[in-house]
């Protein structure tokens, strides 16, 4: 299989991002709906015991040393880490990247249908008597963004709010690393693999932008975009297959392969006078090879 060209592979990703983005701001909820999905969830969370949000969101609101990183790491590490390990192994695992960027897609398109079908409020835009507070807004000094979200002060109406179910920080960051995990050839890497999906999991509920179940959802569509995203490679190369005319057929059945095609003659051979082929027996082939031995 030929190497994907950089800038085919660069146009690619821009696209399925522009669509994935595009596709937010299409798919908005209404804020109702959205935030009784969001009590929803809590309710849910303190039925099993597993409602970590309040404490954590406490927590990096009491200690502007934790929360303060802790937002710079929301706003960028997901624009910086994700592309970096895409090149990363399109440069160093070039035979993984292929099917590497079909599951990260095949997800991202699954996390979008999330999105369309079950919008939900974070936690930090919830009614103050639930407890949370919206650490980025509370820390928005600090950096670029304003109170929504991760989106550059100003320009909040360019991001769908309610975009919180599943949690794709958590998705990607645990896509990031397993490939890390899988082929990074250092005990450095292999650790980075199982910290940064842990650290962005804790990261996304103490800003008080994801419910645990948030992150639970973003790593189940990662576990079904890589179920699926073999299927996706095989109907694309099938597409291709089509376009380029390399169809079923004889042409395709030996294509690629490195055999040559059979010999119709099998061995038949006409000798002088004849119209039809006559089979020759081995024994004979043995006989005019000693005689030209001779």
């Amino acid at each position: 299989m030929r190497k994907p060209r950089w800038w085919a592979e660069l146009s690619l990703i821009g696209v399925v991002y522009a669509a994935y983005t595009g596709g937010r701001l299409l798919v908005r909820g209404d804020e109702a709906s959205a935030v009784d999905h969001g009590l929803a969830i809590l309710r849910l969370e303190g039925l099993l015991g597993i409602d970590a949000e309040r404490p954590l969101n406490r927590l990096f609101t009491d200690v502007p040393a934790l929360g303060i990183p802790a937002d710079f790491a929301y706003a960028t590490l997901h624009y910086l880490v994700t592309p970096a390990v895409l090149v990363w192994l399109f440069r160093r695992r070039p035979a993984h990247y292929r099917a590497a960027r079909a599951w990260l897609m095949a997800a991202t398109l699954l996390g979008l249908v999330g999105f369309t079908l079950l919008p939900t409020c974070p936690p930090r835009l919830l009614d103050a008597a639930h407890g949370f507070t919206d650490t980025m807004a509370h820390f928005s000094a600090y950096g670029w963004w304003g109170g929504e979200a991760s989106a550059p002060r100003g320009l909040g109406g360019m991001t769908n709010q309610y975009a919180a179910m599943p949690s794709l920080h958590v998705g990607w960051a645990l896509w990031c690393g397993v490939m890390l995990w899988r082929y990074g050839r250092t005990p450095l890497l292999k650790a980075l693999g199982v910290a940064y999906p842990l650290l962005t999991t804790v990261v996304v509920m103490g800003t008080a932008n994801h419910y645990l179940l948030d992150a639970v959802a973003g790593a189940a569509v990662m576990g079904t975009g890589y179920l699926l995203a073999p299927h996706a490679l095989r109907a694309v190369d099938r597409l291709r297959g089509t376009t380029d005319g390399t169809t079923d057929g004889a042409a395709s059945g030996t294509a690629g392969t490195g055999e040559a095609p059979p010999v119709v003659s099998g061995g038949c051979e006409t000798s002088a006078g004849e119209h039809i082929p006559g089979q020759r027996s081995a024994a004979a082939a043995a006989d005019d090879t000693s005689a030209a031995a001779r």
